[in-house]
């Protein structure tokens, strides 16, 4: 039977943070989205209604959370 070992890490003390710098690839997927949700509104805002809620969904969610400009 084989033992289980931890370790433990202490934790970092003083909380630096990283400087905020913006990532141009970031920036350029938030405003092809907004121009994509744009083009579907003026095309048929009707029949568009679902795809614009889908990007718009995605972008207030995923988007934010998973694809930070901070790497």
């Amino acid at each position: 039977m084989a033992k289980v070992f931890t370790i433990t890490v202490p934790p970092k003390l003083g909380n630096k943070r990283r400087e905020r710098t913006s990532d141009p690839r970031y920036v350029d997927g938030q405003r092809l989205l907004v121009e994509a949700m744009k083009y579907l509104a003026q095309a048929d805002p009707v029949r568009n209604r679902s795809a614009i809620e889908l990007i718009s969904e995605h972008v207030r969610t995923r988007f934010r959370m998973s694809d930070s400009p901070l790497g």
